[in-house]
């Protein structure tokens, strides 16, 4: 059986997905054939059902959930590697809901933890998330609400963190951030959407094992960054619940869209979130 699956270009996805894109792990029969995109489009994707496997943010999986069931495999979710605001200059916080900001998506879990800090902000552009640092710089906007490796090069740019959303969250919830996750079509026969939950689990398991291996494929993809940049950006969010959300993940899942939904960001649901 083939398979669609729709992954960003970022180190992080490139690096857990080579070895089943690539036939280097057991695939127990499966192929694959993937699409890359940014991951707004890959949200935006999962709403129409286009691909029968997705990376997605968890805000939009939210509003997906009637449709694709998460794997247990493949999530980013972490301490410290939330998004981050950023401008030209200090801007106090009191302040900040009333700016320009430049969002990387609405359907992102970054606009999502950014809607929980600051409810009252409305002026809310989306844009690309790899061009929000310039955004920010030539003043097309008062501050950046950056992603993926935006956080690794917007001081080499000048431009200074106002906060951190991923410390906002684990501070109010003492979990770790639930970032993006991988999605498979619910109208899969079951065994289907199981062995591609063993399938990632390998892949993931492969590229930890051997850092390495993956390297070719994730900088075909990297945009301008060197290779201590790449891993810095794998290292913080392909983790030990990459591998596998665990207790602790599901509960800072379950956490989000509890929250997600009292606050009527996504609608209820009352199935089984995982696969």
């Amino acid at each position: 059986m083939k398979l669609s699956i729709g992954y960003s270009p970022c180190p992080n996805d490139t690096f857990i997905f080579d070895a089943l894109v690539h036939g280097k792990i057991d695939t127990e029969g499966l192929e694959f054939e993937p699409v890359l995109a940014d991951v707004e489009a890959l949200n935006q994707g999962a709403f129409a059902e286009r691909l029968d496997i997705t990376k997605l943010s968890y805000h939009a999986l939210g509003h997906v959930l009637n449709r694709y069931a998460l794997l247990h495999a493949g999530s980013a979710l972490g301490r410290n590697c939330g998004p981050l605001l950023i401008a030209r200059t200090a801007i106090p916080q009191d302040q900040i809901a009333a700016k320009k900001i430049a969002i990387p998506g609405r359907y992102t879990t970054a606009n999502f933890l950014f809607s929980i800090a600051f409810p009252d902000a409305a002026n809310k552009e989306e844009r690309l998330f790899s061009d929000i640092e310039n955004d920010v710089l030539s003043g097309r906007a008062d501050v950046g609400l950056i992603i993926h490796e935006s956080r690794f090069t917007f001081q080499e740019k000048g431009l200074v963190q106002l906060m951190d959303l991923g410390e906002y969250w684990e501070q109010t919830t003492g979990l770790p951030i639930p970032l993006g996750g991988i999605a498979v079509r619910r109208s899969l026969p079951l065994e289907v959407q199981q062995t591609v939950d063993r399938v990632l689990h390998r892949s993931v398991a492969f590229a930890r094992q051997n850092p390495l291996a993956p390297l070719d494929y994730v900088r075909r993809h990297a945009q301008e960054m060197d290779t201590e940049v790449m891993y810095r950006h794998i290292d913080l969010y392909v983790n030990e619940f990459t591998l596998d959300l665990g207790a602790e993940g599901r509960m800072a899942v379950e956490r989000l869209f509890g929250m997600a939904q009292e606050r009527g960001l996504i609608p209820g649901f009352d199935g089984k979130v995982l696969v």
